[in-house]
């Protein structure tokens, strides 16, 4: 029997396990972490004959070597194990690769980006199942991808991935339906569609660089770049090495989709990408190539081909998020569903439903007259900026976490504008605290935690007549939590017990008895 190793024992990596496990792997999970939440999955693990190893990182000695090594996002391309690998011969790939090997007889939609893809994935997803599609959104959002390729009923079909020899057979070795069940609050509403044996339609994956970078022959029928601007550079060293990695996706791609109000994307142009269907909110003569999608008179319009009248396709002012971004993302989804086949009732109807994704510029609630929004994902220098410009001002903003290389100048700028006090939390506070002092703005704290930074909001925003409390950290979540979700969700839950608690003690107050 074939032996595969999968490193890094998160929602992909055991994904990834089961998978190859059903195609008849004999399968090793390694995992340098320990918890006991994960040795209760080593157990669950075990009991599908899954080996799990826990607090050790993979070595490659000895004869037995792996034939197949598969890793999840989170691990490095480049660490020292995994060079040696591939020097040594063994195929190694990432969990997104696998997924695609056993999936790539349907068509993808592979949406990638700095900033924008989450919103943009969920909102395409929403529109191909406003369709009747069955149409779930993977990868970085919802689902791991190969969850997806475990629910699927044509599994075993041509998958590049599969081993014929092995005993259970194919969905034999375990009962997959408990892996199928929503694992992200950013699910869009109607993606809970998976189903064991479900018959897809279509993949909508979100893939970050990480996703891109190990997979080999990812090739989607429509590729969408968002956006384009510096990050993840402590793993990718230049900025011309991120953007190769992002441009692979979109150069195997059958049909490109690009944000064209993207100062980076835009510069590229037609040299770069001469087949591409480019975007504007800006209009028609702001388009850099004869076919497009632009935004004229509240209505998106598309032009398919250079010879084709502009046909308007759906009303901009029914899409409930705030925001010229929003109205990118807006314009690359439906640009998406139109080179997919899809008609202007089903778009129109996703639209109009469509809420808006958890974390991005997610409304919790409104507690006398302030609207406190959460912006976690908002996880760099530009998304925080584009979060900071789309609220009401003044603001009252809650920033850090454990900082980014990146440009700050156009936040720091952002924060003058429209923040009428900064609360600063996490590792980055003090970095911040001497940014904010050297462009000559002062009034920040720093409350180091989220339990300070909330109650310390509301009372600054009655203080300063602040419409707005938003969560916009401009940094990675991990000095003080798993990820952005989880830091996103504990501000829910404070902004929601801070507004009851406040509306208890005012129903208080009316109900005593007057003097």
């Amino acid at each position: 029997m074939s032996r595969a190793t999968v490193i890094g024992l998160g929602k992909s990596g055991v994904a990834a396990a089961r998978l190859l496990k059903r195609e008849g792997w004999e399968v090793e999970l390694s995992d340098s972490n320990t918890s006991e939440t994960l040795r209760l999955q080593q157990q669950e693990l075990a009991a599908e004959q899954i080996t799990v190893k826990l607090g050790q990182s993979l070595e490659l000695n000895g004869a037995n070597l792996p034939e197949l090594i598969v890793v999840s996002p989170g691990v490095p391309w480049d660490i020292p194990v995994l060079i040696k690998a591939r020097q040594l011969g063994i195929e190694t790939i990432g969990e997104m690769e696998l997924a695609w090997r056993n999936l790539q007889s349907l068509p993808w939609v592979g949406i990638t980006g700095t900033n924008g893809k989450t919103t943009t994935t969920a909102l395409i997803a929403a529109i191909f199942q406003a369709a009747g599609l069955n149409a779930p959104a993977c990868g970085n959002i919802g689902y791991a991808a190969s969850e997806v390729a475990l629910s699927w009923k044509g599994r075993g079909a041509g998958g590049a991935g599969s081993r014929e020899q092995g005993a259970g057979g194919a969905g034999e070795a375990f009962d997959n339906s408990s892996l199928l069940t929503p694992n992200s609050s950013l699910l869009t509403p109607n993606s809970s569609l998976l189903t064991p044996n479900s018959s897809l339609d279509w993949v909508i994956a979100e893939i970050s660089s990480y996703q891109i970078e190990s997979s080999s022959s990812l090739a989607p029928r429509i590729g969408v770049w968002t956006t384009f601007t510096p990050d993840h550079l402590s793993r990718h060293k230049t900025l011309e090495n991120y953007y190769n990695i992002k441009a692979k996706l979109l150069r195997q791609s059958e049909l490109q989709v690009f944000n064209g109000d993207d100062a980076y994307l835009r510069q590229q142009g037609l040299s770069a990408w001469p087949d591409a269907y480019w975007t504007s909110v800006k209009g028609k003569d702001f388009l850099i190539s004869e076919k497009g999608f632009y935004i004229e008179d509240d209505w998106v319009v598309e032009k398919l081909t250079a010879t084709s009248a502009p046909e308007p396709i759906v009303k901009v002012s029914t899409l409930r998020m705030v925001g010229e971004h929003n109205q990118q993302n807006l314009l690359m989804a439906v640009a998406t569903a139109r080179l997919a086949g899809i008609n202007r009732d089903a778009i129109a109807h996703a639209i109009v439903e469509f809420p808006g994704v958890a974390h991005r510029l997610e409304h919790i609630c409104t507690w006398e007259g302030i609207d406190f929004i959460n912006d976690s994902k908002a996880t760099n220098y530009d998304a925080a900026e584009v979060g900071l410009a789309s609220v009401n001002s003044p603001a009252i903003l809650i920033a850090g976490g454990e900082a980014k290389a990146g440009d700050d100048t156009g936040w720091l700028a952002q924060i003058q504008t429209k923040a009428a006090a900064v609360l600063l939390i996490g590792s980055a506070a003090p970095t911040f605290a001497q940014r904010l002092q050297e462009v000559g703005y002062h009034s920040y704290e720093i409350v180091e935690t989220m339990e300070r930074a909330v109650p310390r909001a509301a009372e600054l925003a009655k203080e300063y007549q602040a419409r707005v409390v938003l969560l916009s950290p401009a940094c990675a979540s991990f000095d003080q939590y798993p990820n952005f979700e989880v830091r996103g969700d504990r501000f829910r839950q404070l902004c929601l017990a801070w507004a009851e608690t406040e509306k208890l003690q005012y129903n208080s107050i009316l109900s005593s008895p007057l003097p």
